[in-house]
């Protein structure tokens, strides 16, 4: 067995699942139900994607998330609801295809897919704050549309490619524990001007009423 295409194929499952769950599970499942796809014997058990209980609600889900996600904060509300969801996702879908593994390095792989998952997630929800405070809405649009592009190519490398996928997941996750910081402290400050607005407003308003209650 191949340490690194295992370990891209898991890493890139939780790498795509993080950016967009229902996409995922669509892209690998109908892979499979086409036989576009032969998996690796360690993840054969991941043609359960394909079958038609799993592929309708990922399919309505896909389409919900398609719109939700290119309107400005709606699509900060939508990544809030899905902080665990996505990695939890991640973590079943990984559980349920892993085969012909040790127990323990099952264990292994599905914490490293999950926490994956939750980075990529959280690089995404945190770009889309940021982006949230331009004041034009096609920077949403063209960040969805990439997203939903990195998904469906990252499940074509995960089975065609899983070495190539390895070096990418790795390199975004070094790229993304230097940036998030970053962005942390950048989110903080935009929430924190946004806390200002809201609280001088209130003191005018406060001194407004004040002034008309005077005698």
């Amino acid at each position: 067995m191949d340490i690194v295409a295992l370990l891209g194929a898991v890493m890139g499952l939780g790498f795509i699942s993080g950016i967009n769950l229902y996409a995922t599970i669509l892209a690998i499942g109908l892979a499979l139900r086409f036989n576009l796809f032969t998996p690796p014997a360690y993840l054969q058990e991941l043609a359960v994607l394909g079958h038609p209980y799993v592929l309708i609600p990922a399919g309505i889900a896909f389409v919900a998330e398609f719109f939700a996600d290119k309107i400005p904060w709606v699509d900060s509300v939508w990544d809030s609801f899905h902080t665990f969801i996505r990695p939890i996702g991640a973590v079943v879908i990984l559980a349920a295809g892993v085969t012909d593994l040790p127990p323990a390095v099952e264990v292994g792989l599905v914490i490293l897919c999950g926490s994956v998952a939750l980075l990529s997630h959280s690089t995404k929800a945190g770009t889309r704050v940021v982006a949230n405070h331009s004041p034009e809405p096609f920077t949403n649009t063209l960040l969805s549309l990439t997203e939903d592009a990195i998904t469906f190519i990252g499940a074509w490398l995960l089975f065609s490619h899983p070495v190539i996928l390895f070096c990418i997941v790795l390199i975004f996750v070094l790229a993304a524990l230097w940036i998030l910081p970053k962005l942390y402290r950048l989110v903080r400050r935009q929430i924190g001007r946004v806390r200002d607005v809201f609280r001088n407003a209130s003191r005018r308003i406060r001194g407004q009423d004040t002034i008309i209650e005077q005698p």
